[in-house]
């Protein structure tokens, strides 16, 4: 099988990699992808949601991927959800982890409530390049509250910028649950970085959630368990 692996907003491939690395000691492939304007040196000014999905089908359609098993992290549930509908033929499983569900016409922002979108929309207008940046409190707060202090802040020095439109766009496309491809939402017992209730958001899914060890960034900090659990 394939596995691709999209990160959740401010991440980049590499916060897949040490499930990837278990994944294919499995005897799978697997490929962690970075979207557009999270490598270091890329603006996210100009940046849509259309940019990432169409990224996303690109790099499956490229490498001629079929027998694909797709996985989304956190905010990567849009982009997985707007293109699995063009994928579908090449898709063996969409697996959710720890991810957003999106409704159709409600954004990544708007599903915080319309204080939380008032503020992050006036962020993305001040910043020159219209990205929305996150604070270590926030970081350690939310995503990453396990662990040593230390560990944290090595992986929030890899956070990018994320591109305001990553955010601020909605999705006009029924869910995944529509599609015939067979879905799992993975769901970190102890997340505390989601913007509705895991059992909400798998249910928008159409499955009931998997649980398994670890908050928010549980890909980092137990890749045994979500390497096994994906695998199983």
């Amino acid at each position: 099988m394939n596995y691709v692996f999209i990160p959740g907003a401010w991440h980049g491939g590499w916060s897949w990699t040490p499930v990837a690395h278990r994944v294919r000691a499995a005897g799978h492939l697997a490929y962690t992808l970075t979207m557009p304007g999270l490598t270091l040196g890329d603006s996210p000014r100009d940046l849509r949601l259309a940019d990432a999905t169409d990224h996303l089908i690109h790099e499956i359609e490229s490498r001629d991927l079929t027998d694909v098993v797709l996985v989304g992290h956190s905010w990567a549930g849009f982009p997985i959800t707007a293109a699995a509908p063009r994928l579908t033929a090449r898709l063996r499983e969409i697996v959710f982890f720890s991810a957003f569900v999106p409704l159709r016409g409600q954004s990544m922002l708007a599903a915080f409530g319309p204080e939380a979108e008032a503020f992050y929309l006036s962020v993305i207008e001040a910043d020159p390049d219209h990205g929305i940046g996150l604070d270590y409190e926030t970081f350690r707060g939310t995503l990453m509250p396990d662990g040593p202090d230390e560990a944290a802040r090595i992986v929030f020095e890899q956070l990018i910028p994320q591109p305001g439109g990553y955010m601020s766009e909605a999705l006009d496309v029924d869910g995944v649950a529509t599609l015939g491809v067979p879905v799992r939402y993975l769901l970190a017992e102890n997340d505390t970085g989601l913007a509705a209730p895991g059992p909400e958001l798998a249910a928008r899914a159409g499955v009931e959630p998997i649980m398994v060890p670890g908050g928010h960034e549980a890909l980092l900090t137990h890749p045994d368990e979500i390497a096994k659990a994906l695998l199983g």
